[in-house]
Order: structure tokens, then C-alpha cells, then sequence
């Protein structure tokens, strides 16, 4: 297992601010930005989302795809979600929702496509 794969799921494990970049790099539904480690929990734990990882797709040393079910408080069945994870060292620096995992495996491909091609 990489570090990046790691590191994800300490964060799964934990939901801990302190595997936390600050800032972090969020997507979801509702909107985008960038969030302090301490706003990142505050806005997970107020959702009451639960994340059970199903499986980890790495896609380069940093990037990381996890295929999800979440479960949210005003529905008591799972559905299937994927994240695309950036990993900075041993912390989670971004974490961007999609509906399912091939959004989310196309998405994490052009952006390491994209990064791979950034010019100094």
C-alpha cells in the first residue's frame, strides 16, 4: 500500500483535522473552495455523512481515487459516491466529490495530466 493509499484512510479512519492540509481543496454538491482543517471537520461532522471505503484507485504518487458508500442522516440507505484524494505527504489536501467512480477516475486523470504538464 502507498502513502498516499495511507493516508486516506487514516483519514476515513479518523475524520481528523490534524490529516488535514491547510489549506484543503474541497468539491461536492453543494459547492467548491478551500477550507481550514477545522472548517473541513466542522462542515463533514455537521453533514453527518458516513463513509465506508470500497475500494482505492491510485492514479500517481499523490492522487488517489476512493470508491465510497455514504450514508447521510436523512436517508438511511447507502449510495455510491467516489472521492479523488491529492495527498501532501501524510496529509489529505484535497478531497473532491463525485457521483461515481468513472467521473471521478476521469477527472483524476486529467488533473495529474494537467499537473505533469505545468510549466515553472
Amino acid at each position: 500500500m502507498s502513502s498516499a493509499e495511507r493516508a486516506v484512510l487514516d483519514w476515513h479512519e479518523s475524520l481528523s483535522p490534524a490529516l488535514v492540509a491547510d489549506p484543503i481543496v474541497v468539491n461536492g454538491p453543494r459547492g467548491a473552495g478551500t477550507l481550514t482543517p477545522a472548517a473541513f471537520a466542522e462542515w463533514v461532522s455537521r453533514s453527518g455523512i458516513s463513509l465506508r471505503v470500497l475500494s482505492l484507485h491510485p492514479v500517481s504518487e499523490r492522487v488517489v481515487v476512493a470508491s465510497q458508500e455514504a450514508r447521510w442522516p436523512s436517508s438511511p440507505s447507502w449510495t455510491r459516491v467516489a472521492t479523488v484524494f491529492r495527498v501532501s505527504g501524510p496529509l489529505v489536501s484535497a478531497a473532491l466529490r463525485f457521483p461515481d467512480l468513472p467521473s471521478a477516475m476521469s477527472f483524476a486523470g486529467l488533473y495529474v495530466a494537467l499537473a505533469a504538464t505545468e510549466q515553472a
